[in-house]
């Protein structure tokens, strides 16, 4: 007990941040979290495995260019949603708890690199920054990103530093749900490639076994792409086709040409820093900006002549940073704050071991203004500030609505929406085991409409919208709204 006591003394401030941080994910999760049509959509195919064990060999579609991702994103919440009896605040949970290990993978990976005053930096503006927050609260292939990106980071470090296969292995493993995650950890690959072949061409004389330890990880690697290989036999190369598709018809995709990156780079990073470390805050998003090039700068002009372990280690960061802005300034499309999670932790990183350098330094108290500025810009744009979206509740007394006013009859559906999918009320029918008929398969005596007024017009009748168009002639029986969501009940005319 005593030893517990001291060891809680010695780290009392990272307690205090990994508590902080579970608090911002998890209080009122249920409240805040996001249930839309990706979540539904996901939820429906993992319960069709735990329920009938339909094997799944591929996963979510990407946004752009008609791929599909790896399916283990789907297999790792799988868990979480069988223990929570199919609610969909289980795999919530489970992406809130990942990103709480997340600010730990952090606080772990600056320690290990630099010293624990930066580790502790880095892991409470990590803990606060609002957008961090926002993607560790719901359930979507994306979220997982940042841990595992960092993970595949620290393991390409730890094997350079201490030749271990297990890192290797590691590696492996991360890279794997980092693709599962989404396509943009491609932009992982080309520095630690880099970092690997400088490693093996050093050790070059006293190779012995080394190159025979990246065969199991490559195997991993390999293994892991099967399933998608069997989807593509199956349906005719459709990833393979896509991936041609997006990058040899570029024109509004990506630049191959590297010079045409050069005048997105400033920009990008200024969104970067200003999204994740200034809490939104645009124009202390460029001051962080220019500290950090500054600092950089700086540090690496003064320290140019001294062989410092800082040094190398700070540039192996900076490196996958970088790399990561390079590689989204070539996509000519609008980046949006989910497609930085490759990078998320990095610049927190960075920027906490530049500041720490001046606090023994005569501009102790500059740094102390930037670490406070930071916080309390994070704190500012605190999700709890807003009023929580009550998403799945709402979903779910529509649902209950519909069910008790259908009268155990079957009945269509359609929803009038710009932002979502049906597939996040029929996820609901499904758990109840309501009469819901698709439209494909039967036309009922009642279709239920449920719009969702925002950017539209609730005019179910004579909507081209295909399930409304397939009822055919009808009339609006009743309605009634459930949080600012009106549903209709439509009939057939005489």
């Amino acid at each position: 007990m005593n030893l517990l006591l001291s060891r809680i003394r010695q780290n009392w401030p990272l307690l205090f941040i990994l508590l902080l941080s579970a608090f911002l994910r998890l209080f009122r999760l249920i409240d805040y979290t996001e249930f839309l049509g990706d979540q539904a959509r996901d939820l429906i195919i993992i319960r069709n495995f735990l329920h009938s064990g339909d094997l799944f060999f591929i996963g979510p579609q990407t946004s752009i260019g008609n791929m599909y991702l790896g399916p283990f994103f789907y297999y790792l919440i799988s868990p979480a949603l069988l223990l929570s009896s199919y609610h969909p605040i289980g795999p919530a949970a489970f992406i809130a708890i990942l990103g709480v290990a997340t600010v730990y993978l952090v606080y772990l990976v600056t320690k290990t690199f630099f010293d624990k005053s930066s580790a502790l930096v880095a892991a409470l503006l990590y803990a606060l920054s609002p957008v961090v927050i926002k993607y560790s609260t719901f359930s979507w292939n994306p979220n997982i990103m940042p841990f595992f990106s960092l993970l595949f980071i620290f393991s390409i470090y730890n094997f350079v530093s201490t030749k271990s296969p297990k890192y290797l292995l590691w590696a492996s493993l991360s890279l794997i749900l980092c693709l599962n995650s989404h396509y943009l950890a491609l932009l992982l690959i080309p520095p630690a490639a880099f970092f690997l072949g400088l490693f093996f061409y050093r050790q070059r004389h006293h190779l012995g076994t080394l190159p025979s330890m990246l065969v199991l990880p490559a195997i991993l690697l390999l293994l892991s792409l099967l399933p998608q290989i069997l989807f593509d036999f199956k349906h005719d190369g459709q990833n393979v086709k896509a991936i041609i598709q997006f990058f040899c018809y570029r024109e509004t995709t990506v630049n191959i040409k590297p010079y045409k990156a050069i005048p997105h780079l400033i920009p990008l990073f200024n969104q970067y820093t200003a999204r994740l470390i200034s809490g939104k805050n645009d124009n202390a998003g460029i001051l962080f900006s220019a500290f950090i090039l500054v600092g950089l700068f700086v540090y690496y002009f003064k320290t140019r002549q001294q062989n410092i372990p800082f040094k190398s280690r700070l540039l192996f960061l900076t490196a996958f940073l970088f790399f990561g802005i390079f590689g989204l300034s070539l996509y000519k499309q609008h980046i949006y704050d989910h497609y930085f999670g490759i990078i998320f932790p990095l610049g927190f990183i960075v920027f906490a071991f530049l500041v720490t350098r001046l606090l023994t330094s005569k501009l102790k108290f500059f740094a102390y203004l930037l670490i406070l500025s930071a916080a309390l810009f994070s704190l500012w744009e605190n999700p709890f500030r807003y009023a929580p979206n009550r998403q799945v509740q709402t979903t779910q007394a529509i649902v209950d609505s519909i069910i008790n006013d259908s009268q155990n009859q079957p009945f269509n559906l359609a929803l009038l929406a710009k932002q979502n999918y049906d597939d996040t009320y029929r996820y609901f029918f499904f758990l109840a085991d309501a009469p819901l008929k698709d439209a494909h398969s039967k036309i009922t005596d009642q279709l239920y409409v449920i719009c969702e007024p925002w950017q539209i017009e609730c005019q179910p009748i004579n909507h081209p919208q295909w399930q409304i168009a397939s009822f055919g002639w009808a009339k609006i029986d009743k309605q009634w709204v459930i949080n600012g969501i009106t549903v209709f009940r439509l009939i057939h005319t005489q």
